[in-house]
């Protein structure tokens, strides 16, 4: 039997991960404990990707809270055209952009923000997912997380290059994720090796960007609980208005 792929080996750490009754954070850190673990050079590796990307300031440009959030027109999982300004008609949007159904740490990512569904549908808001993947991969991430929300495709990752968030891995990363497993050219249809930083953006029904999270280090993520907040303020803000 031929001996198991680095990316198949951190499959069943993700399941208990996953499985955890703890905050996303420890999921995820979890994660990043056992591919330490599994191989040091590798981890050492994202080290320094995560650095070169920080001291370059990748992600500092995207926009702010106070700003409006840029516009976008891109198929989901099925191939539908999915646009802002229709997700907006219905309240306020999180905008989740994550790197793919291969990462590990974005299947816990979305599987965290399908929990908790319910709760931001609660508060009047809803999800959208967004990966350089093309659409049959969407599908799977979707399927993954059993999504209840759109997962759309950004091919090329042109609008995460709009909002300052793409960056080109770097050859030392592309071997290492080449040779664990992890080719990203099957599921981009593109040999760029361009991915987006991963980030979260909270925005309310008028296209204002009320909260982010971006860090160039791909093993952390924005707590749901912090999301929550965001909209809960929004939601009373909204409400005191009505008043």
């Amino acid at each position: 039997m031929a001996e198991k792929s680095f990316a198949e080996k951190l499959e069943a750490t993700t399941e208990e991960a996953r499985r955890m009754d703890a905050p996303l954070s420890v999921r995820l850190r979890a994660v990043a404990d056992k591919v330490r673990e599994l191989s040091p050079p590798f981890a050492d590796i994202v080290d320094r990707m995560v650095a070169r990307l920080a001291e370059n300031g990748v992600g500092l440009a995207a926009p702010r809270p106070g700003e409006p959030m840029p516009h976008f027109l891109l198929p989901d999982e099925a191939g539908r055209l999915v646009s802002l300004a229709s997700l907006l008609e219905r309240g306020p949007v999180v905008v989740s952009f994550n790197r793919g159904h291969w990462c590990p740490y974005c299947q816990l990512n979305v599987d965290a923000l399908a929990r908790a569904g319910e709760e931001i549908q609660a508060l009047g808001a809803q999800i959208v997912a967004i990966s350089p993947e093309t659409s049959e991969w969407a599908a799977q991430l979707k399927s993954y997380a059993q999504a209840p929300f759109h997962i759309l495709s950004d091919l090329d990752g042109a609008y995460a290059l709009e909002l300052g968030l793409l960056f080109w891995v770097g050859e030392e990363k592309k071997r290492a994720m080449a040779g664990g497993g992890f080719d990203i050219t099957l599921y981009q249809a593109n040999d760029t090796w361009m991915l987006p930083v991963p980030a979260t953006f909270v925005i309310d029904s008028d296209g204002v960007i009320l909260a982010r999270y971006i860090d160039p280090d791909y093993r952390r993520r924005m707590e749901v609980e912090d999301l929550l907040e965001a909209l809960r303020s929004d939601a009373k803000r909204r409400a005191d208005q009505a008043r």
